[in-house]
């Protein structure tokens, strides 16, 4: 027979199996509700700190649309993943890199980057789907709401399908807000009016082309010829006959020629000469015109042009002694990112 005390152990071994796999049944419920949506809150935004002299006070800004630069973040290891130093943590944000135009979702997990002037930190598998090749690149970062679908993947560490690529002219757009453009430059006459604190000059309106002038023709109608006269009778004495006059014939009226059109008389070689020396005199490529003298002169080291102070503006522009330079000089300005360079006639 089972002592007492052997009976008690039995009991207690019997009701702690049932304890046992409720405590399991709800920690397995929590690991999946926490891997789940509510994963995602609540959402924390935490105390204001300082980088590098410079307080930021977390917000949850639903609008948030900036744009900036993109640095390396190890923490993130393998997933597609963020840090900020404002928004609410997690957040979801689509990166565009402003170098390709292409733009993925992003999972913002952490407080960052806590040195530099960055923008967003990106964890290694970020900075691979979005193609980044360096580790200071201008981006976008715009705040979303993505379905749950999405936020899944990112929550278990995969990728979300990448988003429609940017437009090259909202790209221009954005590298201007950057600064990383010089600004569209005014049209010549605006600027002048900005200059002088005064109104645009309106448009002079074209007038209208003169109507044809309606071409006269002679409609007077030509005389009809006069019949001939009657022979006169045999029986008539020759006399009569002789001294009746023979009838004048009738010239017809010549119809009224058009007046040629005067030929156009071609230009002396001397003057043609002179108008093929006028085409080759000097051009300017103007590059842009920038507000502060050190953005001036940064563009004009990075085409080998000069800086000309114009009112509260400062001009780049490169010299060119004829048009193949001049075309030349264009496409450096191009190059180097000053998509809006254009050829100008020398002052």
């Amino acid at each position: 027979m089972k002592s007492a005390a052997d009976r008690l152990r039995l009991t207690a071994a019997a009701l702690a199996i049932p304890l046992m796999l409720g405590c399991g049944t709800a920690q397995m419920a929590l690991a999946q509700a926490v891997s789940g949506p509510a994963a995602d809150y609540p959402m924390v935004l935490g105390a204001p700190f300082a980088v590098g002299g410079v307080t930021y006070t977390p917000a949850d800004t639903m609008n948030y649309d900036a744009v900036g630069y993109a640095v390396p973040d190890a923490e993130g290891g393998g997933g597609i993943s963020g840090a900020h130093r404002t928004l609410p943590l997690p957040s979801y944000v689509e990166v565009t890199s402003l170098d390709t135009g292409r733009t993925i979702l992003v999972r913002l997990e952490r407080r960052g980057p806590m040195e530099g002037d960055g923008l967003v930190a990106l964890s290694p598998g970020a900075i691979a789907q979005l193609g980044l090749s360096g580790p200071h690149s201008p981006v976008r970062v715009r705040r979303v709401n993505p379905p749950e679908g999405e936020r899944a993947l990112l929550r278990a560490g995969q990728q979300a399908p990448a988003r429609m690529d940017t437009p090259p002219g909202l790209l221009t757009a954005l590298k201007r807000k950057l600064g990383i453009l010089p600004p569209a430059e005014p049209k010549p006459e605006l600027l002048a009016a900005a200059l002088a604190g005064k109104q645009p000059p309106a448009p002079t309106p074209t007038p209208p082309a003169p109507a044809p002038k309606p071409v006269m023709r002679n409609t007077t109608p030509m005389p009809a010829p006069r019949p001939p006269a009657p022979s006169a009778p045999s029986a008539a004495p020759k006399a009569v006959a002789a001294k009746a006059p023979a009838p004048k014939p009738v010239t017809p009226r010549p119809e009224p020629k058009a007046p040629a059109k005067a030929e156009p008389k071609p230009a002396p070689k001397a003057e043609h000469q002179a108008t093929a020396s006028a085409h080759s005199t000097a051009y300017v490529v103007q590059v842009g015109a920038f507000s502060t003298r050190a953005n001036a002169d940064k563009a004009a080291r990075e085409v080998g042009g000069t800086v000309a102070p114009a009112g509260k503006f400062f001009r780049v522009r490169i010299a060119a002694g004829s048009q193949d330079e001049a075309k030349a000089a264009l496409g450096k300005a191009k190059r180097a990112g000053y998509a809006d360079a254009q050829i100008q006639r020398a002052p």
